[in-house]
């Protein structure tokens, strides 16, 4: 399957990214990812359509206690994409994820997920929770087909339409809790991975692959993923925003689910969108800080 790469110099001179970039082969494709800092390991998977820019603000802070990697999904940010819709699947990408983890031998992970980091990171952690030592779960779901809701089936729809012409950077502004306030050179950062339509399959894909019925390919992966969770006696934070309409309710799901976030308290993050880690960056990495330090390593 055809690979694109985007040029190095659409992310020269991005605003607040700082971060020397770090490269792994999986499969013949080229995945790029940050590495800041050293002590336990914080995996920070992002979601759709972002990369690792969204946690720009989480990095800084945290690299100061931890040893924190952010991984551009395949299609996304600095890693390769392919160029057909077709080659992307919640598989390849589970695969991919769980190849990382093993090619950089991590282990300890505490794993910070949003979105498809959430529908893709959960399964591995739930798979191999070996590696795994703590979850932090924000704004996400594990879909089995049910219906989704209304929020997500407009933005499912608009996505589908507009295809590999989904407006990036438009689509991080109107999901912010006070819509249009984010100024044109952050979008332009969103956008930045992205120099044409045809770099965008992996971002007009992921709406399509969400499981809306219970013979969708990805329903297997998503009900192993609750099945095994509900076993989860480590430490797990849910941590949603009160300003998504898209994964609102999932924080209850994920609460009663797993019996290593019973006990932990129950934070929401105010006047925040979707994409809670643009908004409220350095106030998640203070809580993420405060988790990981009220349940060390045994």
């Amino acid at each position: 399957m055809p690979l694109l790469r985007t040029p190095d110099e659409r992310f020269a001179n991005l605003p607040d990214y700082h971060f020397a970039p770090h490269y792994v082969e999986i499969n013949g494709a080229r995945v790029h990812y940050v590495d800041e800092g050293q002590g336990e390991v914080i995996l920070c998977l992002h979601g759709e359509p972002s990369w690792v820019y969204l946690y720009r603000k989480m990095i800084t802070p945290l690299a100061q206690q931890f040893r924190v990697v952010a991984l551009d999904f395949i299609g996304f940010g600095r890693s390769d994409k392919y160029s057909e819709i077709e080659a992307y699947s919640a598989q390849m990408h589970y695969d991919t994820v769980l190849a990382f983890i093993e090619a950089l031998d991590l282990r300890g992970i505490t794993l910070v997920c949003q979105d498809w980091g959430g529908l893709i990171g959960l399964p591995v952690a739930a798979d191999h929770s070996e590696r795994f030592a703590r979850l932090v779960i924000m704004n996400t779901w594990l879909p089995v087909g049910e219906p989704l809701g209304e929020a997500f089936m407009a933005w499912r729809s608009f996505a589908e339409k507009a295809g590999r012409e989904l407006p990036i950077g438009f689509l991080f502004s109107r999901s912010m809790a006070q819509r249009d306030r984010m100024p044109k050179a952050i979008q332009a950062a969103y956008e930045a991975p992205f120099p044409d339509a045809s770099y965008k399959a992996g971002a007009a894909a992921f709406p399509l692959l969400v499981p809306m019925h219970p013979d969708d390919a990805a329903v297997p992966m998503m009900r192993r993923a609750r099945e095994k969770l509900q076993h989860w006696h480590k430490p797990a934070l849910v941590m949603f925003s009160d300003g998504d309409p898209v994964t609102r309710g999932a924080d209850v799901l994920f609460r009663r689910l797993i019996p290593g976030a019973q006990g932990q308290p129950e934070i929401t993050i105010a006047d925040a969108g979707h994409f809670l880690q643009e908004e409220k960056g350095e106030e998640i990495a203070q809580q993420i800080a405060a988790f990981m330090a009220r349940t060390p390593l045994g």
